[in-house]
Order: C-alpha cells, then sequence, then structure tokens
C-alpha cells in the first residue's frame, strides 16, 4: 500500500470544524514535483490568473490574506501549510486576489493539473476536507458580517487575531485588524476597543493586542 493510500485509509478521525493539516501535507506532497517553487515577498499582490490560466497557491511558509477586488476587503486568511484555489474551480473573472503576509515560500500549479493529479492519486477525500474546510470560513465569515451586532463581529474578530502567528498578531494594530475584515467604521472600532481595555478585558500596547483576558459574549 503506498503513503498515499494508507493515510487515506486511517481510521483517526478529524473534526470538520479543524484545519485539516494532514491532508493538506498529503495533497501539497502530491503535487510538489509538478508545480514552479518560488519566494514572495511581504505584501506582494498574487493573482488566481496567471497567463490565462487559473493557479492553486500552496503555502509552505508564512502566511496570506484572500481580498476582495474594488474595496479591498479580507474575506479570509490563512497560515501554511495551505493551498488557496480550489474553491474557485467554476467561477469566472477574477473577483479575488491574495496579498502575502510575510516574506516566504510557496508553490503554484494550474487547477486543471492540479485536478488530474488529485483523481492520479485518488486524492478526493483530502480534497473534500480541505474544500470543507474552506467553505466553513468563508460561512463564519459572513455570518459574523451580516448576523451579529458590532461588538460581536470585534469580539470574533479579537478571537481571531489572538490565534494569528505572533508576527503578525504583534505587527498589526487590532483596529486595522478588524477594519479589514469588517464593514464596521474606524470610530465605532475605536470606542469599543477603548472601552474593553479600560474593563480590563483587553490588555493593548500602541493599539497590538497583548492579551485577552476576558471577553464577555455580550457587552
Amino acid at each position: 500500500m503506498s503513503d498515499h493510500e494508507s493515510l487515506m485509509t486511517s481510521d483517526a478521525p478529524e473534526l470538520l470544524d479543524q484545519k485539516p493539516t494532514r491532508h493538506i501535507k498529503m495533497l501539497i506532497d502530491a503535487m510538489m514535483p509538478w508545480s514552479e517553487t518560488f519566494n514572495a515577498q511581504k505584501g506582494e499582490l498574487l493573482r488566481y490568473q496567471v497567463s490565462g490560466r487559473k493557479m492553486c497557491y500552496m503555502l509552505h511558509g508564512g502566511s496570506i490574506s484572500l481580498h476582495r477586488r474594488g474595496d479591498g476587503l479580507v474575506l479570509n486568511s490563512e497560515s501554511m501549510p495551505f493551498i488557496i484555489g480550489i474553491c474557485n474551480l467554476s467561477s469566472h473573472g477574477d473577483s479575488f486576489y491574495l496579498r502575502t503576509r510575510e516574506n516566504m515560500r510557496m508553490s503554484r500549479i494550474p487547477q486543471e493539473r492540479f485536478m488530474i493529479l488529485v483523481e492520479k492519486f485518488a486524492l478526493w477525500e483530502s480534497l473534500a476536507k480541505l474544500v470543507i474546510y474552506t467553505a466553513s470560513r468563508f460561512y463564519d465569515h459572513c455570518t459574523q458580517l451580516t448576523q451579529l451586532s458590532a461588538y460581536e463581529i470585534i469580539r470574533f474578530k479579537l478571537l481571531e487575531l489572538m490565534d494569528e502567528p505572533d508576527v503578525i498578531r504583534l505587527n498589526t494594530t487590532a483596529a486595522m485588524y478588524i477594519q479589514n475584515r469588517t464593514f464596521l467604521s474606524r470610530s465605532g472600532i475605536m470606542r469599543i476597543l477603548s472601552e474593553l481595555k479600560q474593563a480590563e478585558y483587553v490588555t493593548m500596547q500602541r493599539g497590538v493586542l497583548i492579551a485577552i483576558n476576558h471577553l464577555p459574549e455580550k457587552y
């Protein structure tokens, strides 16, 4: 039995709300011989379409954010290991772009070739887990923007920021992080953050989130 097959038949359960790291690594390992590896600089913009071909990007290090064209709204952010570019297989146009959040090593492969290799190595389960995880991240983001109060949105984004790698969290103000990912006004964000800091629910220094002491569900 091949390494791919032995991992695919593992009985170890994986919760769908957790990042399927093992399956992502399986996909990346299978794609690497047919991929182009490159180094990207912090803040570099990457397009889904290169020379008319849709691309999948694989993260070997660092983290990246997905932005909507037009207003630059951050729709998702992920850290390595990860694969971006699978959930838009049937989309038309180029409505989104990627921005690297630090210097990082990446690989890219055309979507068409990616799918051929998934079929060749029977990696459908790994692909399904990646797609479900990615879709759930988008769903959570949309739910936060449309069904929650301003405080609840800020609470979720602070918890999300606290889980970011230190290289991101310690170099991004909480207000900017939240503003880039929501439709909330900067003044409203600053007011709530100031109140949370004064109540000692959070610890912040020069706008940077240092610690979350306690964030009540309602405020």
